[in-house]
């Protein structure tokens, strides 16, 4: 029996793509038999226990005692779980779950640290937690997590960069695994009528360059560095458009008023992104210069890849910068001149869908979740 513990991270398209796909991955090509446990908000408890429970029925959810700096309180309840069922390892999904983890490890039970991202960094730069306690004392549970941990998963190599400089690891007992594609984008038919047809029912044409925003617009996003660089092309170019896949943002009712019918905003279900995706022309990625930025492993570059898009991306942002510029999948955000940009061919849209599936479905990591787990 393995446990993926997760911590106050509620259900999304994310959690679907990188935890309960996860989950079902190692159960079926591992043949690991492998139970999520998801401690959730009380918030909405019933709501979001049923939406887990919808993908993974043997799910165990538990509602979290109230209050961030009350965290080790849900230790009683991993702690039941570990008796009831004895799990030989357990993974834990970023700093907090793995420190439940680590205090109920016993025997020879292997704990597996999850590491999504530089966390005492971004709470400190995002204002993710408010809670002075808590800002105090991530840094000293990320360590504590790093250093002691049986095993690690990065989300970068820039991650275990950062773990080295900060925290003084030098383990070599870690695999790096960056977010991979939820199984909806594994099979998409690029096909031109296809595009075509679904650029025509969004008041698009063939001859428009459509650009696209995917993803969240939580304040790493950078929307605004967004805003500066898609206003002066939409200015310079009337074929051009933009797609927000997102919730709406102060920035996108700017763009609308200065750009009637020229920009689209959608908030659709996870398995329906593909679809939309796939008629643009080019997914941006634009982020500012950060410690959070620069470890991260944003899911939408696989996403944008796997729909045969080009990607305009920020320059050090986690791995991936250097990968579009190595595999000339797109550009430099700082280097991108007006010029470049044109709509996409078959061929380009065919290349771009092949490196995602060669580098970043979850089968491509299967040896790395065997050491893991057989070790």
């Amino acid at each position: 029996m393995i446990f993926y513990v997760t911590y106050n991270d509620a259900p999304s398209g994310i959690y679907s793509s990188q935890v309960i796909d996860v989950v079902k991955f190692l159960n079926i090509e591992l043949k690991a038999d492998v139970k999520l446990v998801s401690f959730i908000s009380i918030r909405n408890y019933f709501k979001n226990r049923s939406k887990i429970k919808k993908e993974l029925p043997q799910a165990i959810v538990i509602p979290m005692v109230p209050g961030i700096h009350r965290w080790r309180w849900n230790l009683i309840f991993l702690y039941f779980l570990c008796l009831l069922f004895n799990p030989k390892v357990i993974i834990g999904r970023s700093v907090l779950a793995t420190q439940l983890a680590l205090k109920c490890k016993k025997g020879k039970m292997r704990i597996i640290y999850d590491g999504r991202g530089a966390i005492a960094a971004e709470w400190k730069e995002y204002n993710v937690v408010t809670n002075s306690r808590m800002l105090s004392e991530i840094p000293i549970l990320e360590k504590d997590v790093v250093l002691n941990a049986d095993y690690r998963i990065a989300v970068s190599n820039n991650l275990l960069e950062y773990w080295k400089q900060e925290y003084g690891y030098t383990s070599h007992k870690h695999v790096v695994i960056p977010c991979t594609l939820n199984k909806v984008f594994e099979n998409i038919d690029l096909n031109s009528e296809i595009i075509a047809s679904k650029r025509k029912s969004l008041n698009m044409h063939s001859t428009d360059i459509v650009f696209v925003y995917s993803g969240s617009i939580a304040g790493w996003q950078s929307f605004d560095l967004l805003y500066k660089f898609i206003s002066p092309i939409l200015k310079s170019f009337p074929n051009s458009k933009l797609l927000f896949l997102s919730d709406r943002d102060s920035n996108i009712v700017k763009l609308e008023n200065e750009f009637p019918n020229r920009i689209l905003q959608k908030m659709v279900s996870p398995q329906n992104v593909p679809e939309y995706l796939m008629i643009a022309d080019y997914g941006l990625l634009i982020r500012e210069q950060s410690v959070t930025n620069k470890v991260a492993s944003p899911v939408k570059f696989p996403e944008y890849l796997s729909c045969g898009l080009k990607i305009i991306i920020s320059e050090n942002l986690g791995d991936y910068s250097e990968f579009v510029s190595k595999n000339q999948c797109g550009y430099l955000h700082k280097d991108f001149q007006n010029e470049q940009f044109s709509s996409l061919s078959a061929e380009k849209r065919k290349t771009n869908q092949m490196l995602a599936l060669h580098h970043f479905v979850k089968s491509h990591f299967l040896s790395s979740y065997k050491y893991l787990i057989n070790n």
